[in-house]
């Protein structure tokens, strides 16, 4: 293919030879016995980075992917990985990569193409000739932010732990926050597909402002709703309110609960009582605001700015009944 102007429709194998390099080598056979790691734990690797299991006699392995599987076998062979660890550390970067390289295409297809009408071999090459230009761009930025992600990563964990000697950092004390579009099924019926992308990625853009703005961790996006955590109950109490008053401004209404307490951090994740109750609480909330369970509102009780009501006592699915609390900034 030319570097500046491609002849047409790019194929599946020009498509590889850009992000992969040369062309495939080996079989999965042949790659494992090449990089010197046993079949099953090659297999295991493949499917944990999300890729379907080949037939035995197709050829759709590199020298990267040997020199990779090698670089696993160094790291085991020295004790610094056990099997289960290298399972569990593939399969967070092959679910990772796979989302981002999902989201970062559907952002280039969408800057470069029309979506009123069908791609033409020419609109399709011209897609292929800016990643070929901007991909050392990009790979050079991706190393970078992930490992700034990394120091970010054992600093919150280091605030945490200096907060109370005695956390483990398989069970850590956050303050936990979900927030939602306010009538998003009804609003998303009034809108066409790219209405209520907008929509979605507004509101997703704006929480992910927020909440990075004030230090918090932006755990995940799930369409209507975000979920976050703060070290501090005063940082989630900041975010929450902020939230509720700039989405409001700018489109639907968001609500809000948070819940202070022990989560257990999991595949990037969190999950604990602590989360299951924030997400009952931002289920009370009405619309525009706030509410907040008894460990947030005494832990910012006299906090400047910042205030935490308390309302009639409510059941919470699978919790029981609960004491929640409107926060509200003064």
């Amino acid at each position: 293919m030319d570097r500046d102007e491609p002849a047409g429709r790019p194929t599946a194998e020009e498509i590889e030879r850009l992000f992969v390099g040369p062309p495939p080598r080996y079989t999965r056979l042949q790659v494992a016995e090449v990089a010197g790691v046993p079949q099953a734990l090659t297999e295991r690797i493949w499917r944990a980075l999300g890729f379907a299991t080949l037939a035995d006699d197709a050829v759709a392995f590199t020298d990267a992917d040997v020199a990779a599987l090698r670089r696993v076998r160094d790291m085991m062979d020295s004790g610094l990985l056990d099997e289960r660890t290298v399972i569990r550390m593939t399969r967070a970067l092959g679910q990772t990569t796979a989302r981002l390289a999902q989201w970062q295409a559907e952002i280039m297809i969408g800057a470069m193409l029309d979506p009123g009408r069908p791609p033409t071999e020419a609109d399709m090459a011209a897609v292929m000739a800016t990643a070929q230009r901007l991909l050392p761009d990009f790979e050079q930025v991706l190393v970078h932010v992930w490992r700034s992600q990394l120091a970010a990563a054992g600093t919150r964990l280091l605030a945490i732990t200096d907060m109370n000697e005695e956390v483990l950092p398989t069970r850590l004390t956050l303050a936990v926050g979900f927030a939602d579009l306010v009538s998003f099924t009804r609003v998303s019926r009034e809108l066409d597909e790219y209405g209520l992308g907008e929509l979605v990625e507004g509101f997703e853009s704006r929480a992910a402002d927020v909440i990075a703005a004030h230090g918090g961790r932006l755990v995940k996006t799930i369409g209507d709703e975000v979920l976050f955590t703060a070290a501090e109950p005063r940082t989630a109490a900041v975010i929450a309110l902020e939230l509720v008053d700039t989405s409001g401004r700018a489109g639907p209404e968001v609500r809000a609960g948070l819940a202070y307490g022990p989560v257990l951090p999991m595949m990037g994740d969190v999950f604990g009582t602590t989360v299951n109750l924030a997400a009952r609480l931002t289920a009370i909330a009405r619309p525009g605001t706030v509410v907040v369970d008894g460990e947030m509102a005494g832990a910012v009780e006299g906090v400047p700015g910042l205030e935490a009501h308390r309302i009639r006592r409510r059941p919470a699915r699978g919790l029981g009944v609960v004491q929640p609390y409107v926060l509200r900034g003064v």
